[in-house]
């Protein structure tokens, strides 16, 4: 099924649970996500957000992107509006990007709805196609409306028996206050409640339990990924962030750190999942206790 959004060609991947709207030409970008029945667009629109860059205005348009940390001004802002080549396949579609003069790095994301609920998979895919080796690491950016709760889930064992090694970690970005109330910090988990304001928010973790999630208006969103026990990763070791402006909250997950040589290919992957409730087995009792005391 074809459309647009805000002007922007889309086409449609759609089954009994799900429907996920997708640029045609610009990206790789996933702009909108609906349950069977419903209109409302699970993934945030803020298509009129801009930022300069040499090249041009990058427009964020709100939903998925693809982009590789660290993050630098303004390599990590090379506009994606055109250029893009879509490929459809049974349940599925690819989404690759060319190497631009720029950067040197190929995009593409493989996205597969799964038939038997709602849920998706998606495949990050980084390629050097230029002469020189790049230091980088895949990073799968979800932007979702405000008005709901992210939840980044903490390590609950030690990682060695007498329990003397650290096991959890918070990284902060400088604009980030302690004393903003948005962040709720636990020992099981860091919550961040999505509310509009400025200065932003930002708050980044080892997330171990390698799943995060987004509650609002009685939908679970989930992502969840691998995280690679002793890996490097960006940002002070993070593989789970999460960033709260005045116009949308992101969930973000990050894979190690890699020296991708000219030719070679790195990927990332994640899975999207949606509940009606947070009772499900891969959530703790513990965690389940402070949803239920911070959030209802």
């Amino acid at each position: 099924m074809s459309g647009d959004f805000h002007g922007l060609k889309t086409r449609s991947l759609q089954n009994e649970h799900l429907r996920l709207d997708y640029l045609t030409e610009a990206g790789p970008r996933l702009v909108r996500l609906f349950r069977a029945g419903s209109d409302e667009n699970l993934l945030a629109d803020v298509f009129d957000f801009t930022v300069p860059t040499p090249w041009g205005d990058y427009a964020f348009l709100g939903g998925h992107r693809l982009w590789y940390a660290p993050e630098e001004m303004p390599r990590t802002y090379l506009p994606d509006l055109e250029g893009l080549h879509a490929e459809e396949f049974p349940g599925g579609v690819r989404l690759s990007r060319p190497a631009p003069p720029q950067t040197g790095i190929a995009k593409a994301l493989e996205v597969r709805l799964l038939a038997d609920r709602p849920a998706l998979t998606l495949l990050h895919e980084l390629r050097n196609d230029g002469a020189s080796p790049v230091e980088l690491a895949p990073w799968a950016l979800t932007q979702l409306p405000l008005g709901g709760t992210a939840i980044l889930p903490l390590a609950a064992e030690p990682l060695d028996s007498p329990g003397l090694l650290p096991n959890r970690n918070l990284v902060l970005w400088p604009y980030t206050s302690l004393a903003d109330d948005r962040l709720r910090l636990t020992d099981q988990a860091i919550l961040v409640r999505a509310e509009g304001r400025m200065p932003p928010l930002k708050v980044g973790c080892a997330c171990l339990p390698g799943w995060m999630a987004y509650w609002r208006a009685g939908v679970l969103f989930v992502k969840r990924f691998r995280h690679h026990a002793g890996a490097d990763y960006p940002d002070f070791g993070s593989s789970a962030e999460s960033y709260c402006g005045d116009r949308f909250i992101e969930l973000e997950s990050l894979g190690p750190l890699v020296r991708l040589e000219p030719g070679q290919t790195v990927c990332h992957e994640e899975s999207w999942e949606l509940y009606p409730a947070w009772d499900l087995p891969f959530i703790s009792d513990a965690i389940r206790a402070v949803l239920e005391r911070e959030i209802l």
